[in-house]
């Protein structure tokens, strides 16, 4: 019940601001250009608390926290007094109509750049280096002779620095019907080719999966070793079996403990049975008994006691690229980044509209709520990278060309600008429709995914 709380809380966090962003846009911009706000409205629903500006806005703090609207004076909505039609959305030039229809999305990613560059001017940049760990026997890695020990340093000559290049560059290249030539730096030091075959499209199609890459591909990344010390113990089994943080597990069911990989695969083995535990604190070992829940994960049965390792150190040197960034060169970076985000998800939702990646990529409120929830537990910079891929991934989401979004709005003004006419009220109801239920699909079709994953 905590972890549904605090997925929850962050989850409202994350929309509230974001949205409120969203809107912030739309409102700064439409002032400056001499549209007539009538409200702006933080939060829907009834007001909780309200005022009236100077400029004549209504400012509220309405009771549901899930967001906010701006509302433009608009003949479409009812009769304007003659001495305000100047300000009225319907009498301002096109052009000004779709800047604030684009301010919303625009200010989305003017936030995750900003939000992006302080990150990284605190930290620098860093990055996984994308070294292969473990190859599985009889899979596509094993067959292109990758090994333990390569650094992929290129796909289909085109340079790769760090896991997440490699990742983007391998589902990319799930849309073409060649095999991905990829160049490795050996662990001999030397360099060479390889041959990655990924299979048929249905093949292929199955590795755009939501965690089947990699494990369908037939590698891992090399990743340091973390001790078995608990570094969170939530409500739970473990808090009942009496484990606090700081506590390492040495033992499970009487059979030593490795790392703390060993320790969850070991846990997720057993769901609901009673283990038993060995830990040590404060120099001294104790046992305990702790009855492991089964919950469900991508539609499999796992255990779990829910705890989090302590949190580990930087990656040691030999594992990653760090290197340091004035203000200047980490908001080109933020820009790069952002503009490389976005692009791939442009590419994604294409290829799941044609089919050569699954729809199950599709991601509702549960799964964004879990992710709002894991990056909170991880700390301010996690929960601020988490809030840096909704924004972008809201910008990119209002421009879709869907009539009740910015971006169908947009369309439609720019139509009315070239026919030199308004559209029909027949035309404009029906584009609505059809945006609802366009929208009312996507959504049902995420919620179904979720519901899959929690359950099967």
């Amino acid at each position: 019940m905590l972890i549904l709380i605090q997925n929850i809380l962050a989850f409202l966090v994350a929309i509230f601001l974001l949205v409120t962003v969203h809107e912030f846009g739309h409102f700064w911009v439409a002032r400056r250009l001499g549209f007539t706000v009538v409200r702006f409205s933080v939060g829907f629903g009834p007001p909780l608390w309200r005022r009236r500006g100077a400029d004549g806005t209504e400012y509220w703090l309405s009771a549901f926290p899930v967001g906010g609207y701006v509302k433009l004076l608009d003949e479409r909505e009812g009769p304007v007094p003659e001495a305000e039609l100047a300000g009225a959305f319907t009498r301002r030039p096109h052009w000004q109509r779709i800047l604030v229809l684009l301010a919303g999305p625009a200010f989305n990613f003017i936030f995750a750049i900003v939000v992006l560059s302080g990150l990284l001017m605190a930290k620098g940049l860093v990055e996984p280096r994308a070294l292969v760990g473990e190859v599985t026997a009889g899979t596509p890695a094993a067959r292109a002779g990758l090994r333990t020990g390569d650094e992929i340093i290129a796909i289909n000559g085109q340079a790769m620095q760090g896991q997440q290049a490699v990742i983007i560059g391998l589902l990319d290249d799930l849309s073409e019907a060649r095999p991905a030539q990829l160049e490795v730096h050996g662990s001999d030091g030397l360099d060479r080719s390889a041959t990655l075959d990924l299979g048929s499209d249905a093949q292929r199609r199955q590795l755009s999966e939501p965690l089947a890459l990699m494990s369908g591909i037939g590698f891992a990344w090399i990743e340091p070793r973390i001790p078995a010390i608990l570094g969170t113990v939530q409500s739970g089994p473990a808090a009942v079996a009496g484990l606090k943080a700081g506590d390492e597990i040495v033992s499970f069911n009487a059979e030593p403990i490795g790392d703390w990989a060993d320790l969850v695969k070991r846990i997720q083995a057993h769901p609901g049975e009673s283990v038993s535990m060995h830990y040590r604190r404060d120099g001294s070992e104790f046992a305990t008994r702790v009855a492991i829940l089964s919950e469900m994960d991508q539609g499999k049965v796992v255990g779990r006691i829910h705890v989090a390792p302590r949190r580990s150190n930087p990656l040691p040197p030999e594992l990653e690229h760090r290197v340091s960034l004035n203000p200047l060169q980490a908001i080109a970076h933020a820009g790069i980044e952002s503009w490389t985000l976005t692009s791939f998800q442009a590419r994604a939702v294409w290829r799941i509209l044609t089919g050569q990646f699954s729809v199950k990529n599709l991601n509702g409120p549960i799964t964004i709520a879990e992710m709002a929830g894991s990056s909170a537990v991880d700390g301010p910079g996690t929960f601020l990278e988490f809030l840096v891929l909704i924004s972008l991934a809201l910008g990119f989401m209002n421009l879709l060309p869907i009539p009740i979004l910015d971006g169908g709005q947009v369309v439609m003004q720019a139509i009315e600008w070239l026919k030199g006419r308004p559209l029909s009220e027949r035309a404009q109801a029906a584009g609505q429709q059809v945006g609802l239920a366009m929208v009312v699909l996507l959504l049902s079709i995420a919620l179904f995914n979720d519901i899959v994953r929690q359950f099967g």
